[in-house]
């Protein structure tokens, strides 16, 4: 049985951990745990802790998902972490295609496209660019390509809100470089309290945009779901792009579309890097039990469903964790 599987969507990569096998939820800090798993040095590293399922897994049911940044700080929702978590819940726990995840943003859907290539589609609706909802108190009404100072440098930005607070930045050019000295500055500027995550993108023609990203809780990233979805409504909102855009990261690229009423869906490559233990002098800094509360049940062959020692069928992939959540396939 697995304390971790390590998936990547694009370069952007997240541990997810179940609860029952290590229960960060319980611990003093949740952040210091997450902060720790994260790290690159010191830890088995990641942008971010997928920590689910929160409670039971039952068909037609949504299913809890609670997400943490490398900084230890809580994460609403992430496009490519409810990606991740659909594949993840599809080879280890339901073995279905389509999901309802539940997190602290609220219901996401979310569908298999492709399981054998990884290819996974998430439905984040309509964003909000009401300064209330970013939020951003200092300001008033929708928030579409204000100018914004920062550090004495004029800028003109779209800000909204998909789950996740974004500020999107239109430029004839962006770089990494571009993105690692100025990303700081705008996400931690005063009008945004609750800080942001920012997007400096270039639109490369009306279906096409590139984008460099900073996230409030991960620093530079090479790629994230919700930032794609964020530059596309704000393209679309600013006139620049039709509905169906293909978004270009320094990851790799995802495909968006836009529907009539403003709703955003991603669809793009997932794939499991790595599944393993935690040496027990680390479970130990991490303040969980040396040895598991959960027993291990028997594996599953791959590809060969079986039954459970709790009498539930496992999928394709599986081995055995499904049934210590009541799965009903």
């Amino acid at each position: 049985m697995h304390d971790f599987v390590k998936y990547q969507a694009l370069g952007n990569d997240y541990l997810v951990i179940d609860p029952l096998r290590i229960d960060l939820l319980g611990l003093p800090s949740t952040s210091r745990a997450a902060r720790l798993l994260c790290d690159r040095h010191f830890g088995v590293g990641a942008d971010g802790v997928l920590l689910g399922p929160v409670g039971p897994v039952r068909a037609g049911e949504p299913v809890v998902l609670r997400i943490f940044n490398s900084d230890g700080t809580v994460c609403g929702r992430s496009a490519n972490g409810l990606r991740i978590f659909a594949l993840h819940l599809s080879q280890y726990h339901q073995g279905g295609r389509e999901f309802v995840i539940r997190t602290l943003a609220g219901d996401t859907s979310v569908r298999i496209e492709d399981l054998d290539a990884g290819i996974v589609r998430a439905d984040l609706g309509r964003p909000s660019f009401e300064a209330a909802d970013v939020p951003a108190p200092g300001l008033t009404g929708r928030i579409l390509d204000r100018p914004l100072e920062v550090a004495g440098r004029q800028f003109r930005v779209s800000c909204l809100n998909n789950g996740n607070p974004h500020t999107v930045v239109p430029l004839p050019e962006v770089s990494a470089a571009f993105a690692q000295e100025w990303g700081p500055l705008i996400a931690g500027h005063p009008a945004f309290p609750e800080r942001t995550n920012v997007q400096f993108m270039r639109v490369v023609d009306r279906r096409t945009v590139e984008i460099e990203i900073w996230e409030r809780g991960a620093g530079y990233t090479l790629a994230s779901g919700s930032s794609a979805c964020a530059s596309v409504s704000a393209a679309h909102a600013l006139g620049l792009v039709d509905r169906s855009v293909r978004v270009l990261m320094p990851g790799g690229v995802v495909e968006t579309g836009i529907d009539a009423q403003g709703g955003v869906t991603l669809s793009g490559p997932v794939e499991q890097v790595a599944a393993g233990t935690l040496a027990p002098r680390f479970r130990a800094r991490l303040g969980v039990p040396a040895v598991p509360a959960v027993p291990d049940v028997p594996d599953v062959p791959d590809g060969e469903p079986g039954r459970t020692a709790a009498g539930v069928t496992a999928g394709h992939g599986a081995t055995g964790v499904a049934a210590r959540h009541g799965t009903e396939a």
